[in-house]
């Protein structure tokens, strides 16, 4: 098949994984690209950081038409990780494919395993809560704990989206439900502002050094775009329960299968 059309095709199934689950579409992205268009992580993790942003933005977008992004957190967040996603795309382009690998299988297996737990008893006492939107209000009162808690927020996921091209709504959004009191459409919605900020960084730094093949990123993008506009039509349908625990246990398949791939046990 011509590599323009299957990293369409590709592209596709990581917004529709997007669309159905909520989550995954970036963590899913690296390890069909390994797999299916045989790229080194080095090239896969800033063609998939091109396609996280595309949907990132388009998922924020949404959100900002429904009210329910807090935009100043997101630029704290945002710029945080900025500042360190170049950081991680030059270790990235210094590491060998192997360790890099293994690096993902981890972060794959942790978002899959955090998928299938039973959701965490939310602390009800919310006085203790760094970040909190007050009774009546709608925005986060700030304080300099509240701003800590976020700017450590930027700079872990940033660096991590940078090294790996994942989005790091699995950092962004844990640690937004373990310091805020926002509802999660809210957290949901940051965390995708957050991610669409974070890439531009990352995919400029990665274009600088040459690592990213737009032949291959472009229909990759577009295709990821086109999947979660149409998946989330389907979506409305389905059960969120069945599919975000079917997604998990493809994932756990999927890091098995890196992490072989990583020690050697399966050809490069």
């Amino acid at each position: 098949m011509d590599t323009t059309v299957l990293a369409g095709a590709l592209g596709v199934l990581i917004g529709l994984t997007l669309a159905l689950t909520g989550a995954g579409g970036g963590v899913l992205a690296i390890p069909l690209l390994v797999f299916g268009l045989h790229l080194p992580v080095q090239q896969a993790a800033p063609v998939g950081l091109v396609a996280v942003g595309l949907t990132a933005a388009l998922g924020a977008g949404l959100g900002l038409r429904q009210g329910i992004v807090r935009y100043r957190a997101a630029a704290v967040i945002g710029f945080a990780g900025m500042c360190v996603a170049p950081l991680g795309v030059l270790a990235a382009q210094h590491l060998p494919n192997r360790p890099l690998l293994a690096a993902f299988a981890g972060v794959l297996i942790y978002t899959a395993l955090r998928m299938l737990r039973t959701p965490a008893v939310v602390n009800l006492d919310e006085a203790q809560l760094p970040c909190r939107v007050e009774a009546g209000q709608s925005r986060l009162s700030w304080t300099r704990q509240c701003a800590r808690a976020l700017l450590g927020t930027g700079l872990m996921s940033g660096f991590l989206s940078g090294l790996l091209g994942v989005g790091g709504g699995f950092v962004i959004v844990p640690a937004l439900t373990r310091h805020t009191n926002l509802s999660l459409p809210s957290v949901q919605a940051t965390s995708l502002a957050v991610i669409a900020l974070v890439s531009i960084s990352g995919v400029t730094a990665a274009a600088l050094h040459g690592a990213v093949p737009w032949a291959v990123a472009v229909p990759f993008s577009l295709g990821a775009g086109a999947g979660l506009l149409s998946g989330r039509r389907v979506a409305q349908n389905l059960n969120p329960t069945v599919l975000q625990s079917a997604f998990a246990g493809f994932a756990l398949l999927v890091a098995l299968l890196m992490l072989a791939r990583a020690l050697g046990w399966l050809p490069t």
